[in-house]
C-alpha cells in the first residue's frame, strides 16, 4: 500500500493460524481492514486479537470454503461491513499424512473439497465483485508440489496442481475479457506452521516439513508482496526453485530422490499423538495455535532467494554492470 492509498479490504481464508495468520499481520501491519475467514472460532479470535494489535481492523467470518454459498455469504458480509474487497487471498488447507492407498474416499474428497474447491470458489466469490469494478487482486497460496508430487500427500498435491491449472486457465479469460483484475500464485516451499499437527496423520511417526524449513513470515511476505504487484507468479525459497526446474528438466530423477528420502524426511522422531489421528479434516480443533508450528528451532526466519525474486530487476541490472566492469577491466589489460 502506498502511502497515498488509504487501507485496502483484505480477505484470507485459513487466516486463524500457520501462513494464514502471519499474512493477516503482515497486511495488518499496513493498517489494512483484514477479513479472517476459517472454521475455528478460538483460533479466529486470536488471529483478530493480533491483527488489531498490528495496527490493522479485524473482522471474524466463520467459513468452510468447501461450502460455495457459505463463501459467497462471506464475500457479501465482508463488502457490507467494510466495504468493496482489495485483496483476496486464498490460503485455506488440509490433507492427509498417508500412503495413498491408505486414505479412504471421504478423507481425500474432503482434503480436496477445502484446498482445490476452496480456491476454486473464493475465486468465484472474488471475481463476481472485482470483474465489474475492473480491479483487485486474487493471490492463489501454492507450493512447490503444484510441479512436483511426493510421497504421503497425495490429496494436498493434487490439489495444488489442480490451482495451479485452474490459475492459468482464469489468467486467459481474464485477458480474453481485457480485465485489470489480477491474479497471481504463490509457491511455496514447507514452512513451519501448525498444520504438521492438525493434519490428519496415519503415519507411525509425527509429520514434519521437508527441509529445508522457513517461518510463516517468509510466505507472509511474499504474499503480501504479491497483493500489490503484478507478477504472474511469485516463487519462494530456493527449494522452490530446484523443485521446479527439477520436474521441467529430469522428473524421473526427482522421482527416484523423492522415492528415498521423503518418506522418512516427512516423519520426525516422535510419535503421532491423537489429535493428529484425527487432525482438522472434518472439524477444527479446539484452541488458537497461532502462526508457527513446533519446528521453530530449525525454521529460516528469511530466504536469499525470495530477496534475489523481490529485487530480480536490481539483481540483473547488477549482474550486467559487474559483467561490463569485468569485460572493460579485461581490455583495458590487453
Amino acid at each position: 500500500m502506498s502511502k497515498n492509498e488509504g487501507p485496502r479490504v483484505v480477505v484470507i481464508t485459513g487466516a486463524g493460524a500457520g501462513i494464514g495468520r502471519a499474512a493477516a499481520l503482515r497486511f495488518a501491519a499496513d493498517g489494512d481492514k483484514v477479513a479472517l475467514v476459517a472454521r475455528g472460532e478460538e483460533e479466529l479470535e486470536g488471529a483478530a486479537r493480533e491483527v488489531e494489535a498490528a495496527g490493522g481492523m479485524a473482522l471474524i467470518v466463520p467459513t468452510d470454503v468447501a461450502d460455495p454459498e457459505a463463501v459467497e455469504a462471506a464475500a457479501a458480509e465482508v463488502e457490507s461491513r467494510l466495504g468493496p474487497i482489495d485483496v483476496w487471498v486464498s490460503n485455506a488447507m488440509t490433507t492427509v499424512f498417508a500412503f495413498f492407498e491408505d486414505i479412504e474416499p471421504d478423507e481425500f474428497r474432503r482434503a480436496t473439497d477445502v484446498t482445490y474447491h476452496g480456491a476454486v470458489w473464493s475465486t468465484r466469490a472474488a471475481l463476481r465483485r472485482m470483474r465489474p469494478r475492473d480491479r483487485g487482486t486474487i493471490v492463489l497460496v501454492g507450493s512447490a508440489m503444484a510441479y512436483q508430487g511426493i510421497p504421503l500427500q497425495s490429496p494436498y498435491c493434487g490439489a495444488k496442481h489442480a490451482i495451479k491449472g485452474f490459475f492459468d486457465s482464469v489468467r486467459t479469460e481474464l485477458r480474453n475479457k481485457g480485465s485489470k483484475v489480477h491474479v497471481t500464485m504463490v509457491q511455496l516451499p514447507g514452512h513451519n506452521t501448525p498444520q504438521f499437527e492438525h493434519g490428519r496423520s496415519k503415519m507411525p511417526r509425527r509429520p514434519q516439513p521437508v527441509a529445508p524449513v522457513y517461518q510463516p513470515e517468509v510466505a507472509a511476505e511474499a504474499i503480501h508482496f504479491a497483493a500489490g504487484h503484478r507478477r504472474r507468479q511469485v516463487y519462494v525459497g530456493l527449494p522452490t526453485y530446484y523443485t521446479v526446474l527439477g520436474s521441467k528438466v529430469a522428473p524421473w530423477l526427482a522421482e527416484l530422490y523423492l522415492a528415498k528420502t521423503a518418506v522418512s524426511g516427512q516423519q520426525s522422531e516422535a510419535p503421532p499423538d491423537r489429535q493428529n489421528r484425527e487432525g482438522n479434516l472434518m472439524a477444527p480443533p479446539p484452541g488458537d495455535p497461532g502462526a508457527h508450528g513446533p519446528y521453530d528451532e530449525r525454521a529460516h526466519g528469511r530466504s536469499l532467494a525470495w530477496l534475489a525474486t523481490r529485487h530480480r530487476w536490481a539483481m540483473a541490472a547488477g549482474a550486467a554492470t559487474g559483467a561490463g566492469a569485468l569485460a572493460a577491466a579485461r581490455l583495458a589489460r590487453r
